[in-house]
């Protein structure tokens, strides 16, 4: 049974995103596919707003993250830390043999710019991870403030996972001097996963040289060595690129302004659902992601039979909460192809269920 997903990743995918994946496939080594893979290469720069290269890589967000610990860090990294994810960063670090420190936040916190300038100025840090959307939580940290207090440091290179607000909000990569940006496919691109995206800086590349323990699969400089070529290392997941392909001339017709607002107004719009229903944002109000919100479960509601309702009634699926906040929060996306109308609709089924079980 196939729902509409609300939930925060993997998200519905449109008929004519999954009919751009069905064209003929090429070889990964050919002159067809070197047009492909140069043919985004422009859109997403825009997108990204940098001038360095755009990897495609055939794998989740996870692989590119896992893969920038390998490819940035030698001597130690800071992990910013507030919700799910972020956390798994300082575990993920520890696992590649890296020494690395966590910055901890309560979960629904944003990262502060000022707790991170004390930590680095202790010294010895030459990296640092942090998520800009914390999709665990719905909590976006203050991207711009957080790295004008890492520019203080030229050590230390910036790995900025961008998954669930790339394309949400405005994101500058060149701007604010991030060195290494991922996202990935499920999100608010609404692709089916399986592909992460990443952009790095020339010096993130010359640190990657100096690394001996990267390995092949996400070796930047394979990566770079490959992208001269209008290629990738290893064999790509070609379908999705074409939907990547698709994607980008979407984005690019629509107006990168236009769907930042269009996100703020249906982000908004459930927001205020959430608030009329007696239900309260998870994160501060001006610290609320906009491809998705979380809400509290003030209402203590049984999130299993909303969703139960949902998709025997209405044919779609929220979130009932991640890790240790499930039960306690919901959440529900907004992202990628929403419009006014399917979000209208979404109220409006919530509305008959939450009404019928009280809340």
């Amino acid at each position: 049974m196939s729902y509409r997903l609300y939930i925060p990743g993997p998200i519905t995918v449109s008929d004519d995103t999954f009919r751009a994946m069905t064209q003929g496939m090429i070889g990964h080594r050919s002159k067809d596919f070197v047009k492909l893979y140069e043919s985004v290469q422009p859109g997403l720069q825009k997108i990204m707003a940098t001038q360095d290269p755009v990897y495609l890589s055939t794998s989740s967000s996870w692989g590119v993250m896992e893969g920038a610990i390998r490819n940035i860090v030698g001597k130690k990294v800071l992990c910013c830390m507030n919700g799910a994810f972020s956390d798994k960063w300082l575990d993920v670090a520890k696992r590649c043999g890296k020494e690395a420190v966590g910055l901890k936040f309560d979960w629904g916190k944003p990262v502060c710019p000022d707790a991170v300038r004390k930590e680095l100025s202790a010294g010895g840090f030459d990296a640092i991870t942090l998520i800009h959307s914390e999709t665990s939580t719905g909590t976006l940290s203050p991207l711009a403030d957080i790295m004008q207090v890492v520019r203080e440091f030229p050590e230390v290179i910036s790995i900025v996972d961008t998954v669930s607000s790339f394309t949400t909000v405005p994101v500058l990569k060149d701007e604010l001097g991030v060195d290494v940006m991922l996202s990935g496919s499920q999100k608010a691109l609404a692709l089916p996963p399986g592909l992460a995206l990443l952009s790095v800086s020339e010096r993130a590349r010359q640190r990657a040289a100096a690394q001996t323990d990267r390995g092949y699969y996400f070796d930047f400089l394979e990566f770079q060595a490959n992208h001269e070529k209008g290629m990738t290392p290893s064999t790509p997941a070609i379908s999705l690129i074409y939907a990547l392909q698709h994607k980008v001339a979407q984005i690019l017709a629509e107006g990168i302004e236009n769907r930042y607002a269009r996100h703020l107004r249906l982000n908004e719009k459930v927001r205020a659902w959430g608030k009329a229903r007696g239900f309260s944002l998870f994160p501060g109000e001006q610290f609320g992601t906009r491809g998705l919100n979380c809400f509290n479960n003030d209402r203590e509601v049984s999130l299993e039979a909303v969703n139960q309702a949902l998709k025997s009634r209405f044919n779609l699926v929220i979130d009932g909460g991640y890790g240790k906040l499930k039960g306690k929060t919901f959440r529900i996306s907004n992202m990628g192809d929403e419009t006014d109308a399917t979000i209208d609709a979404l109220i409006g089924a919530l509305d008959t269920v939450f009404g019928e079980l009280g809340a």
